[in-house]
């Protein structure tokens, strides 16, 4: 039985409402040269006190010593096991429902960074130096123009944040048993796509004709010069949050692939900014509008990514001055932590266990003063899965009945 059914047998109505605030990539390092964390350099004296107040643990998103995508971090935050087949979805389909894209059950959709590469073919930046959203449209338009008739299908395009785009297949037959064409370093040319599945030999002839003329047609383009795919995935089967807990759930996320994330889910998607105040401006209007609050914020995870530790520590200190809006609409249980670690030493994300803080009426009070990484090696909540985290907000919030005689 998956966790996500056992808690599904217990669940019975209360008000108190949940708050899940996610510090996308919040986990950080102590190192030789790093000698605090962001959390534990950022003046926060908001999540201090809630840590004073409440419990501190850690989270394991996948499993020890597994470094999870932002996908399967996410679904793991949401109660379903990230390493069983039910919730193997690649990030393309994510990507797609996170632009609200119409999808038939045999598209093949794959998550597209534009790159630069030089004259040699070598890449020397895999998200194209984060262009602007507006020259990531206009290049994509440039790219999708060029496509014309393929065989086997046909291919569409549609841009997202940044250099990111969508890139969807239809047409009948087509398989998403296909490798990634991003090989994640720099110094190398991007990979050819393969059948993983020998179904799959048509579609990925497709993918390679499209990819060859998409990239024919951005050659002269001085950044998006080239396209990366990863993540081809066909829309997923996922038991829904709203029928497995009873609750109305309501997702606050700026950016696509979170907001897919949520959709397969099966909570509604709230239109809102990037920024915290602007996030948290939507969840005001519709707080008696749901039961359940995902809350996401990117930008530490950007910062982690770019190695910048100054701006981490920026907005862990910007989120903090803005928590006093949340506290005052009175959620029941409040739990802050991330979907991964993402060190700003290592650019990039890692299997390192991230923070968690829990506030709630019952929660235990440990002796942990401040919210870091050192304080939450200490505190009661341990170490756990992070499947398991959905139990307790549904616990602490009073939503689970007994187990058992």
């Amino acid at each position: 039985m998956h966790h996500h059914d056992l808690l599904s047998r217990l669940v019975h109505p209360a008000p108190g409402k949940i708050v899940l605030l996610v510090l996308d990539g919040v986990g950080d390092l102590r190192t030789a040269t790093q000698f605090r964390t962001p959390l534990e350099a950022a003046n926060t004296p908001v999540l201090d006190e809630l840590a004073a107040a409440g419990s501190l643990g850690r989270i394991v998103p996948v499993a020890t010593g597994i470094t999870p995508g932002s996908g399967p971090g996410h679904l793991a935050l949401f109660g379903y096991d990230p390493a069983s087949p039910e919730a193997d979805i690649g990030r393309g389909i994510l990507e797609a429902l996170g632009l609200g894209l119409q999808l038939g059950a045999g598209d093949v959709a794959a998550r597209g960074n534009y790159a630069t590469a030089d004259a040699a073919g070598n890449l020397t930046d895999r998200r194209a130096g984060r262009i602007p959203t507006s020259e990531c449209e206009r290049v994509t338009a440039k790219a999708a123009a060029a496509l014309g008739d393929l065989p086997g299908g046909r291919v569409e395009l549609f841009p997202g944040e940044a250099h990111r785009f969508v890139f969807l297949a239809r047409g009948d037959g087509l398989s998403a048993a296909l490798s990634d064409t991003d090989p994640q370093e720099l110094g190398v040319p991007p990979l050819a796509v393969h059948a993983t599945e020998p179904e799959a030999a048509a579609t990925a002839a497709l993918v390679t004709e499209a990819v060859a003329r998409i990239e024919a047609a951005i050659a002269d383009e001085p950044k998006a010069n080239r396209v990366l795919l990863r993540g081809f995935s066909r829309l997923p089967a996922l038991p829904s949050l709203p029928s497995l807990y009873q609750m109305r759930f309501g997702a606050f996320a700026g950016y696509p692939l979170y907001r897919g994330v949520a959709s397969a889910c099966g909570m509604e998607v709230m239109p809102c900014g990037k920024q915290i105040g602007e996030i948290l401006d939507a969840v005001t209007a519709a707080w008696d509008r749901f039961d359940f609050f995902f809350l996401h914020v990117k930008q530490t995870d950007q910062a982690g990514e770019d190695g910048n530790f100054d701006a981490k520590v920026a907005t862990i200190e910007e989120v903090d001055a803005a928590l006093p809006r949340l506290l005052a609409l009175g959620p029941e249980v409040l739990a802050v932590t991330g979907d991964h670690s993402t060190p700003a030493p290592m650019k990039g994300h890692s299997w390192h266990p991230v923070p968690l803080l829990l506030h709630a009426p019952h929660a235990f009070v440990d002796d942990c003063r401040t919210f870091g990484e050192s304080a939450a090696i200490a505190g009661h909540l341990g170490t756990f899965r992070s499947c398991e985290l959905m139990g307790l907000l549904l616990a602490h919030a009073g939503r689970l009945q007994k187990f058992g005689a």
